[in-house]
């Protein structure tokens, strides 16, 4: 199973400002537990091991 990595978000710019915004005056420990949260939700949402273990692959 191959992971998608070719640009595929509509408005990209407008995401990356949603997801800054959804940081705005969170503490770092804050900050880095709503990122373990956003990954584990889109992990479940994605539910596909074999493309969850790509994307990890890739993002090392």
């Amino acid at each position: 199973m191959t992971v998608n990595l070719d640009p595929n978000i509509p408005d990209p710019d407008g995401f990356y400002d949603e997801l800054l915004q959804a940081h705005a005056g969170l503490s770092d420990e804050e900050s880095d537990a709503f990122n373990a949260r956003l990954i584990l939700t889109l992990a479940n949402h994605i539910g596909d091991r074999a493309v969850l273990r790509a994307a990890i692959e890739a993002a090392k």
